[in-house]
């Protein structure tokens, strides 16, 4: 008696067939590889299935180790206007020319995104930077500067006005060297 139905290799060519089709659509949906194309569902919720998953267990069961002080939350303050705020502006927003510029964009730090985040997790993406992002690593920062910067992120949503322009003394005034005359 005969066997009916499709063959082995014949279910096997209809998956790569999916697949090959399914990359297509979701290249041509995702304006190819642009920069300026805002990340599809599906590419949001994997970069954060692939950020959950290599950060060690033990670094997000991590807290802050300093006080949230006038002077930690100054120092993580001034810091951040001086080497964050170029891509996250002062306000954590990630709205400047070079936040709007990269893919995927900077996260609201005010938002639920970055503030669920344990304080270990922050430290770790800071400390080691994400790649394929333009978050960079700092593995030679102080780790107290580092929690520093936590400590500010999580001020962040709660920021004044008055801080908001104490940021702007310590903010890169270009990141070219003046021109020779």
């Amino acid at each position: 008696m005969a066997k009916r139905g499709f063959p082995g290799w014949a279910w096997g060519l209809i998956v790569i067939g999916i697949i090959i089709g399914g990359g297509v659509t979701w290249v041509r949906t995702a304006r190819g590889f642009s920069a300026a194309a805002k990340p599809t569902a599906l590419e949001t919720w994997l970069a954060t299935l692939a950020r959950n998953w290599a950060l060690p267990a033990g670094e997000k069961q991590l807290r802050n180790p300093l006080p949230p002080t006038a002077a930690n939350l100054t120092a993580g303050r001034e810091h951040f206007a001086a080497h964050c705020a170029i891509c996250h502006d002062n306000n954590g927003d990630g709205l400047t020319d070079m936040g709007k510029n990269f893919y995927p964009k900077p996260p609201d730090l005010r938002g639920f995104t970055t503030q669920g985040k344990s304080d270990g997790a922050l430290f770790y993406t800071i400390r080691n930077g994400i790649r394929m992002s333009g978050m960079p690593a700092w593995p030679d920062d102080d780790a107290d500067d580092i929690w520093r910067l936590v400590l500010f992120i999580r001020h962040l949503p709660k920021q004044t006005p008055d801080e908001l322009r104490q940021m702007q003394a310590y903010n890169p005034r270009s990141i070219y060297p003046e021109p020779v005359m």
